[in-house]
């Protein structure tokens, strides 16, 4: 904030202020944001939840679990057998039409070839296969 405090223009006329008084504006702003935090409602750390009553359904049929092992070499195994890629679809196709559909687990060996995992799972979903899990992450991590 400053003053003008004399004519510096030779001519008599005083000089016209460039700068907008701003500590009007500042109040405003202030006495807003004041009003919001009052009216802003108070945060509970509660969650109000609606649980169900009663005992929960039994799972009457337990799905099937398919094991699709990929090893080092990166010949993908279904249930422990080797196979090629063609009777891999062929299985695939056989197991998406059962009810329940069996949850297939997919485990890559740290040491095989991505485009080969990416081409089970890719199969696996274009088959209709949609429980799917990849088994033994955790080795890549390391």
């Amino acid at each position: 904030m400053g003053m003008h405090v004399g004519n510096t223009n030779s001519s008599g006329e005083p000089e016209v202020m460039m700068e907008i008084n701003t500590t009007p504006l500042i109040d405003v702003m202030l006495v807003l944001l004041v009003m919001l935090i009052i009216t802003i409602p108070i945060q509970l750390h509660s969650v109000n939840l609606e649980m169900p009553v009663g005992a929960p359904p039994s799972q009457q049929i337990k799905p099937e679990e398919i094991q699709i092992d990929i090893d080092a070499q990166s010949v993908v195994y279904w249930q422990g057998l080797p196979m090629a890629a063609a009777e891999l679809d062929d299985k695939m196709k056989a197991v998406a039409t059962l009810s329940p559909q069996p949850e297939v687990h997919i485990r890559p060996n740290k040491d095989s070839q991505y485009a080969v995992f990416a081409n089970v799972l890719s199969s696996s979903k274009r088959l209709g296969l949609n429980k799917i899990a990849v088994i033994g992450a955790e080795q890549f991590t390391q």
